[in-house]
């Protein structure tokens, strides 16, 4: 992937809709935010942690305001919000390779299943959600995310890939 410039970040905004998102103006960090002709900012991230989100309809419309680019969105941190599941509008992003979602109020674990479509996601945390104390919630987000190489900052190994495969084909068996 090609690097192209800083986050654009949002974090920390009392932001509790996109529609409230678009009005602010991103915090300035070590990395130089750098801004095209039109204003918009060659970037591939997106940070709107610790905020108040509850549902993420209208992220398009965020995302195509801040970003020059916006059909690269690669990077999207959305952890420490209040959203409670996982919107179909993050299967929208096709490069989307790191989604962080810890933090926040997620409680159907098959909702996890919709991300398997993200050809390019290999990295997502959901720790810290109702989700997490789930029977066999790991195993079941490897299993829904064929692609994953690191889930809640701890790497997925090959052995866990196949254990998750074997516990798969063990309770499919038992069900039958």
């Amino acid at each position: 992937m090609k690097r192209c410039g800083a986050p654009v970040d949002l974090s920390f905004k009392a932001i509790s809709n996109f529609a409230d998102a678009r009005s602010e103006e991103p915090s300035r960090g070590l990395r130089l935010l750098k801004r095209t002709p039109s204003g918009k900012f060659q970037s591939v991230s997106l940070r709107l942690n610790n905020n108040s989100i509850t549902d993420l309809d209208h992220l398009h419309q965020t995302v195509a305001h801040f970003l020059a680019e916006p059909w690269r969105l690669a990077w999207v941190d959305l952890s420490f919000n209040h959203i409670t599941h996982i919107h179909p509008v993050l299967c929208e992003l096709p490069e989307l390779r790191v989604l962080y979602l810890h933090g926040n109020r997620i409680f159907t674990l098959s909702g996890v299943d919709k991300l398997g479509v993200l050809p390019r996601l290999h990295t997502i945390t959901l720790h810290g959600n109702i989700i997490e104390s789930r029977k066999a919630y790991r195993t079941h987000v490897i299993l829904a995310l064929p692609g994953l190489k690191s889930m809640d900052f701890s790497a997925v190994t090959p052995q866990e890939r196949t254990l998750a495969h074997i516990w798969q084909h063990s309770t499919t068996n038992t069900l039958h």
